[in-house]
């Protein structure tokens, strides 16, 4: 956005700074400036001169000889030009001897502008320049008057005729001015006029803020005898005005006025547009008008468009529309789309007599979305799609009526047409000046901090202790916003460093994290590598893992828009990547291959689905070549170990997994619960993915493990006293399982027994059919004494009680 400095000191008139010290302190009260020009930066010692005579040069056809008036006590200069438009007793912008121009089209611009220097034209000595818009460094956009090709003749305008000669003609012109560009934030809406703007200029320099007055005119008459409005769709526009102005007079648009549009990038055409045009730069409201004769049965509808509805743009476009876009129409036809541009049927045009103004506040997301469906970028649909306040509307149309007015640009019928059926009033917030404080490290009083509310229009309710935020400060939501502003206005170069109050927090993973991260060095330690696998699965799936059909894990959640039907459902089980990625390395000749994965499962808690399933992460283990069952359980165990879950885990063999081998596979049991399992994948299951080789998987359910986690470790001193060794050989049925022999060796060998280690299983003729041999190593020690053999002796005497309830005896 650009404004020129002398718009906004209209609003701010004590303003007094350099361009440089407005540029910082703007930026840093939170109105960015990015950068700023002068309009004057490359002119000096321009003035307005008199053409008192004119002669022919006597060796060029197309040069003239001028003598120029150039102050009050008649002096002259000689000055030769090659202009077409000068005559005798015009006033023209003259550069002297020593001044400097900004260059022109014919000259080219230079940097620093370029210097008049005393000099002869085919042999006639010339002592300056008279000067064309181009030289002045400005354009026939701000002076429409000039001449496109030649010297600006200043007597022309009527507003210039009686300029003193010898006067600035650069003060003259208006040109002792700066543009400044700023970056303004989404979220500062009312800063996107130049009123927001100077607002923000007032504060910062602690000046009095004067908006133009606007004053509701208008004839005897009623806007509501000319024109109707109904709004269809009030969720995507809020509020619509309109007014109507009779016997329209075109003309050119006032110096003043097409010199600030012109500032800001607009190009002056005519006083009815540049009206519209101005009050949108001014309030941030853009507005548009109707040529009142072409609204057919005088009634303005507010709807949807129809799907593939055609309709022709003001720039000759004919342009499809569907059913998200709101247009603006008549009672028989579209005539604009909605805060965007109006249509080819309504546009004003020279023989205008009547026409309907609209000043109306639209949903900013829908204009978004309609201006890029059409690739039709406007300024009007730039400033609708930050989502502007419906309150500045009404101020906004009465402003652009008043200037019609002043301007005798028509008369103006009273009253307006207004539908608004959800007027949007102020807001409050809860203000505490202590919390503030607190969050900036500043010491500002309160009655400061609600000076500078006044200073940007917050009002404040001593009583309830709140801040009025007028519905134009859209950003205003919290007492954090309320803190942003103190911050800006006391200045954030004066805010002290300070330490960081309250207890301080050391980052870290979560418990969760940890044991995660355990989990992955678990495995990459024995030498498996991570895999990621896909959340979406096929429900062939369960089929390839011969699931029984009433198998509960067949109940899955569906995805709405699958990619496809190998890709249509939530996984139930985690194995099936893990087997797909382990078939696709062997399917390539890698040997030995271990692969692991963290991921989600998800069972739904309802079909069809009413809530979020549950997701549960799994720790998902697989390989085949070197290794079988004890090497899996082994890096489980190690596993559980890490995470302090150093009770017995214990197995069942009846694991009950279609998957897995029946005679090799185990569910884990740690507390009563089903931590996981792990077994040999069922050959049939191999052949359907093309596993060549025994394969192996393991599953541990991580919220399980998660709740019984445990790294509260207490550290013993090294052993003070010597161990006692017993070696038992047992034999016993086959069926018998080495976890129950290990929980009755714990159990009855109490604390003395410090560990028991499996060291021998052995099957065969000394041994009878249907029986094993198992031999464990059992160490005893006592912590505060040396044991003696009839201690160890009554221990044992108990193991072999217990193991005798199990039908075990010693082995011969």
């Amino acid at each position: 956005m650009n404004t020129p400095l002398s718009w906004i000191k209209a609003y701010v008139p004590d303003l007094d700074c350099t361009d440089q010290e407005y540029t910082d302190a703007m930026t840093l009260t939170g109105t960015k400036v990015e950068g700023f020009e002068r309009l004057d930066k490359n002119l000096d010692k321009i003035i307005v001169g008199k053409i008192l005579k004119i002669e022919k040069h006597p060796d060029a056809d197309k040069l003239l000889i001028c003598q120029v008036q150039i102050d009050e006590e008649g002096q002259t200069v000689q000055i030769v030009t090659g202009a077409p438009n000068v005559a005798e007793g015009q006033k023209v912008p003259v550069v002297l001897a020593g001044g400097r121009v900004a260059g022109s089209h014919h000259t080219g611009a230079a940097e620093g502008g370029i210097e008049i220097k005393p000099g002869k034209l085919r042999g006639v000595e010339s002592f300056g320049m008279m000067c064309s818009v181009d030289e002045l460094g400005s354009s026939t956009d701000f002076y429409p008057d000039a001449a496109a090709d030649g010297i600006y003749i200043l007597s022309d305008n009527e507003e210039y005729k009686d300029a003193p000669v010898g006067s600035d003609a650069v003060e003259l012109l208006g040109l002792h001015d700066t543009v400044f560009e700023y970056e303004i934030t989404s979220n500062r809406v009312d800063c996107f006029g130049v009123i927001g703007i100077a607002r923000e200029a007032a504060a910062t320099f602690r000046k009095e803020f004067v908006p133009p007055v606007v004053t509701e005119t208008g004839n005897d008459e009623k806007t509501s005898d000319y024109i109707q409005v109904e709004v269809k769709d009030p969720d995507l526009c809020p509020r619509y005005i309109a007014r109507v102005v009779k016997n329209i007079h075109l003309a050119p648009s006032p110096e003043w006025m097409q010199r600030r549009l012109a500032a800001c990038g607009i190009r002056p055409i005519n006083n009815i547009v540049d009206i519209t045009n101005y009050v949108m730069e001014e309030y941030a409201q853009p507005m548009h008008a109707f040529d009142y004769d072409l609204i057919a049965g005088k009634k303005i509808v507010v709807r949807r468009a129809e799907d593939n509805e055609p309709f022709v743009t003001l720039d000759g476009q004919e342009r499809t529309m569907d059913s998200s876009m709101l247009m603006i129409c008549d009672a028989e036809k579209a005539i604009g789309i909605a805060g965007v541009m109006g249509g080819e049927n309504s546009k004003i045009t020279d023989d205008v007599k009547t026409m309907v103004f609209e000043a109306a506040c639209f949903n900013g997301t829908n204009i978004r979305l309609t201006s890029k469906k059409l690739g039709l970028a406007t300024e009007a649909a730039a400033k609708f799609t930050k989502g502007l306040d419906p309150n500045t509307t009404m101020e906004a149309i009465n402003r652009a009526c008043q200037l019609i007015d002043e301007l005798g640009a028509g008369e103006v019928i009273g009253g307006c047409v207004d539908i608004y059926p959800e007027p949007k009033g102020d807001t409050r917030v809860g203000f505490d000046a202590d919390k503030i404080n607190a969050m900036l490290g500043t010491d500002v009083s309160e009655e400061q901090m609600i000076a500078y509310f006044k200073k940007i229009d917050l009002g404040y309710d001593p009583e309830t202790k709140e801040v009025i935020v007028p519905s134009w400060r859209q950003d205003l939501l919290r007492l954090a916003d309320l803190a942003e502003e103190v911050a800006r206005f006391y200045g954030y170069d004066k805010i002290p460093t300070t330490l960081p109050s309250g207890a301080a927090t050391a980052g870290g993973l979560s418990f969760k994290g940890r044991i995660e991260n355990i989990a992955r060095d678990m495995a990459e330690r024995f030498g498996f590598s991570e895999g990621y696998c896909y959340s979406f699965e096929s429900p062939k799936v369960f089929d390839k893992l011969l699931l029984d059909e009433n198998d509960p894990l067949r109940r899955t959640v569906s995805i709405l828009n699958p990619l496809g039907e190998d890709y249509s459902v939530m996984r139930t089980l985690p194995v099936n990547g893990i087997l797909t990625s382990l078939a696709t390395n062997y399917n390539r000749r890698n040997k030995n291959v271990r692969l692991y994965e963290l991921g989600n499962v998800y069972y739904p808690k309802a079909l069809p689905v009413t809530e979020l399933p549950d997701e549960r992460k799994q720790f998902t283990l697989g390989f085949y070549g070197d290794g079988d069952f004890y090497d899996m359980k082994g890096v489980l165990e190690e596993f559980l170990e890490k995470v302090g879950m150093k009770d017995l885990v214990t197995y069942n063999p009846k694991a009950g997994k279609t998957f897995l081998h029946p005679g090799r596979q185990a569910e884990m049991i740690y507390d009563g619960a089903v931590i996981g399992y792990l077994g040999e994948v069922h050959p049939d299951v191999c052949e359907n993915y093309g596993l060549g080789e025994k394969t192996y998987l393991a599953v541990l359910d991580m919220p399980e493990i998660v709740s019984r986690a445990n790294f509260d470790v207490k550290y013993t001193g090294i052993a003070r006293y010597p161990a006692v060794s017993r070696d038992l050989a047992m034999v016993m049925k086959k069926d018998i399982l080495a976890g129950d022999v290990e929980r009755v060796l714990r159990q009855r060998g109490g604390k003395l027994l410090e560990s028991c280690v499996l060291f021998d299983v052995y099957e065969g003729a000394q041994i009878m059919t249907g029986y094993k041999s198992m031999a464990y190593s059992l160490t005893f020690r006592a912590k505060d004494h040396t044991l003696e053999d009839k201690e160890v002796g009554a221990v044992m005497q108990k193991i072999l009680h217990g193991l005798s309830e199990l039908g075990i005896t010693l082995r011969a």
